[in-house]
């Protein structure tokens, strides 16, 4: 016998997330609807000598769908085949909003659901100024009103009772236009089993997706010949609806002053100024930002501290040999560059999330909708936009808050070109090689260089931004139409379990495909072809018999991964590289840095035998590395490999590539297809090696 399913439904800012992590007390998941990008939250409820399946489905004002998460909303209440068909709707309201609760609740009843009715948020119905006669309101209703703060969990116990309740017989309030009336009848005769209003839906929609095509061309043909304008019908309902509540519920819903929304009002005056509200959001980007490096710095420095003492450890006392070799520096490595991304994913997810549950989300999404509207996306994307200018692995997770597909595929696509900290090493050592130390008005030419660098990812995110909007169509049109919700305290049960969601799914879903890049690197780069490279110690020797023991050793690791087959590769892509300035040893640094974009720097320094671990941040090592660098010689042109042209060409190719392996993992989860992951790697390298092809050519 399967699990009784109670489906949560409401419109957002209801605390209906709330009431859903009280029920199921965290015993929950987070994944996406089958085939679509659309996040399901269900978990289980055991009582009343049972056991529940509760499903949080996405807020929506309504159950026609105009929104893939409308979609799926209609797709669960109207589809009887559906697994997670409903036993009960619990349908979930505010005070403030209590009538677009109610038309909710009436559109369930009347698909033929049962469904009962939640007050949530009980506290405020005194700050919103609300007078409710609920006796009334029940009558009217059919069923009891249940009273619930899910914040403190009033009311939570009687609602779980109900769960096995049985909802009476519903005559809805509904009624369909005359002029209706004729098309109605000859739809009725395609779903003989189908409530009226469910009938109705189907006229009223442009496309049933669970229909199949032979009904989809009946219903089309029916409005066709009566000249139906969905549009038109879903907009006549909503004023019939709202017209019948408002008259009904005169005497029963009181209003007096609302405290609340007057308070939400002043602030609104200054977070919502045309000057001040970008001043103050751009100041708390900058916070955030500031979090993200300062916060997350000594617990990545840990991790990574940790996890070298372990490989250290684990090397000392596991014996010699590659399956140990591929258990160090394969699988514990990767995991230790998996764990290393958590601390800014959780920082960049808690302050996204207060964001949210406070209410100012929505104000950031007003504010920036103008400005990206034009790019193909909207104003929830300058979050996973400047957010990238840290990492793009939480930037590109945090587009799931954007609901319209096409703009949170664009969004996810375009993120990678915001130049990320890890560039910054690469940054440093070209710009330190190529661009003088001198000052331009007063200013360090290569601060502006860097400066310039930055500004080039805003550049590559909008421009490409807008030539893909151009290419992917979009099934539905997106508007901006949301409430701005009432400020409030965030709820931390919500805050503390989307955080866990996100970091937790991050490692385990994305994880999997950096750790198996992690350990294809690590055999291209701990194997060898032929005696070169199992023989390097011996080679080296005899060639430098007086050589220091630790030059040695840099050296022997210089000369294996030369003839590794990763080594070989970077001499296989040599003409296609060549072209744009990079000699064999510079592709073996772009193939290496495909793990992270800061792996160049000690590839290119084990390549120089100045072994893997130099910082860039100590002068010291830093200048050994540019010394060493400088007085490389391009094998192919005789000139030096680092000169200006090879130097710009790059800064451009690290500026556009898709050059982190995991990004390209989260991008693969995010979107749930290897044909978008794989169009953006070719897009981004491509346009990559184009602009890096053209500054070599004309600057050499």
């Amino acid at each position: 016998m399967r699990n009784s399913n109670i489906v949560l439904l409401g419109n957002p800012n209801v605390g209906k997330t709330s009431l859903f992590n009280r029920l199921t007390k965290l015993n929950q998941k987070v994944g996406n609807y089958p085939g679509i990008t659309v996040e399901k939250r269900e978990g289980t409820l055991k009582a009343n000598n049972k056991t529940y399946q509760i499903i949080d489905l996405p807020g929506t004002y309504t159950l026609f769908p105009n929104s893939l998460d409308e979609e799926i909303v209609f797709k669960v209440l109207s589809q009887k085949e559906n697994k997670l068909s409903p036993d009960l709707t619990v349908v979930v309201a505010e005070p403030a909003t209590i009538k677009r609760g109610i038309i909710l609740y009436q559109q369930a009843r009347e698909l033929g659901l049962p469904a009962i009715f939640v007050l949530n948020m009980m506290d405020e119905i005194d700050s919103k100024g609300m007078n409710i006669d609920f006796p009334k309101l029940e009558a009217y209703l059919k069923t009891k009103v249940y009273k619930t703060n899910a914040r403190t969990g009033k009311g939570l116990q009687e609602l779980i009772q109900s769960l096995d309740e049985k909802p009476g017989f519903y005559t809805g309030g509904f009624q369909v236009p005359q002029e209706y009336q004729a098309p109605m009848e000859e739809a009725k005769k395609l779903f003989p089993l189908a409530t009226e209003y469910l009938t109705w839906q189907y006229l009223a929609q442009d496309n049933v997706s669970y229909l199949d095509q032979a009904t989809q061309e009946k219903i089309a043909q029916i409005q066709a010949k009566y000249s139906l304008n969905p549009q038109e019908m879903q907009k006549l309902e909503s004023v019939i609806r709202h017209d019948q509540i408002t008259a009904d519920l005169e005497g029963i819903l009181n209003k007096a002053e609302n405290k609340t929304v007057d308070s939400t009002s002043k602030i609104d005056s200054i977070l919502l100024h045309p000057v001040l509200g970008y001043i103050i959001f751009f100041g708390l980007l900058f916070l955030i930002f500031q979090a993200i490096f300062t916060w997350s710095g000594p617990l990545m420095d840990w991790i990574d501290g940790t996890f070298g003492s372990l490989t250290e450890y684990l090397a000392g006392v596991l014996p010699e040999g590659p399956l140990s070799s591929l258990f160090i520096d394969g699988i514990v490595a990767g995991i230790g560059g998996i764990v290393i991304f958590v601390p800014q994913i959780v920082i960049l997810f808690l302050f996204l999330s207060l964001m949210e549950e406070s209410g100012y989300m929505s104000r950031v999404v007003f504010l920036m909708d103008r400005w990206l509207r034009p790019f193909g996306l909207n104003g929830k994307s300058v979050i996973p936009l400047m957010s990238g200018a840290a990492c793009a692995i939480p930037a590109v997770m945090s587009a799931r808050n954007i609901e319209n597909p096409k703009e949170r595929l664009l969004t996810m696509l375009v993120t990678p070109f915001m130049t990320c900290s890890a560039r910054l090493p690469i940054y440093i050592v070209i710009i330190g090689l190529i661009i003088p130390e001198t000052t331009f008005l007063g200013f360090n030419v290569q601060g502006i260089t860097l400066f310039i660098m930055y500004l080039l990812g805003i550049v590559g995110a909008l421009g490409s931004a807008w030539i893909l909007n151009k290419v992917i169509k979009s099934v539905r049109s997106s508007f901006l139409i949301f409430e701005l919700p009432t400020y409030k305290m965030p709820d931390w049960k919500n805050v503390l379990t989307n955080v866990w969601d996100k970091a937790s799914g991050f490692l385990f879903e994305a994880g999997k495909i950096i750790l198996m890049i992690s350990i294809v690197l690590w055999v291209l780069g701990s194997f060898g072809p032929n005696r070169n490279f199992y023989d390097a110690e011996q080679i080296v020797t005899e060639n430098n018999p007086n050589m220091a023991e630790d030059d040695l050793a840099r050296e022997v690791a210089s000369y294996q991964l030369e003839h590794s087959f990763l080594g070989y590769i970077g001499m296989g892509i040599e003409p296609i590289v060549r072209p744009l300035g990079y000699d064999w040893k510079m592709g073996i640094g772009l193939i290496s840095s495909f793990a992270a974009r800061e792996v160049f720097v000690g590839t290119m320094a084990v390549v120089y035998s100045l072994g893997d671990d130099v910082d860039i941040e100590d002068e010291g090592q830093k200048a050994t590395l540019l010394s060493r660098m400088r007085a490389e010689i391009n094998a192919n042109t005789g000139k030096p490999a680092y000169n200006f042209a090879s130097g710009i060409s790059l800064l451009l190719f690290y500026a556009f590539a898709m050059q982190c392996m995991a990004t390209i993992g989260v991008v693969r989860k995010e979107t749930g297809s290897w044909k978008w992951t794989l169009i953006q790697t070719l897009f981004m390298t491509g346009l990559a090696y184009v602009a890096a092809l053209i500054a070599y050519q004309i600057l050499k």
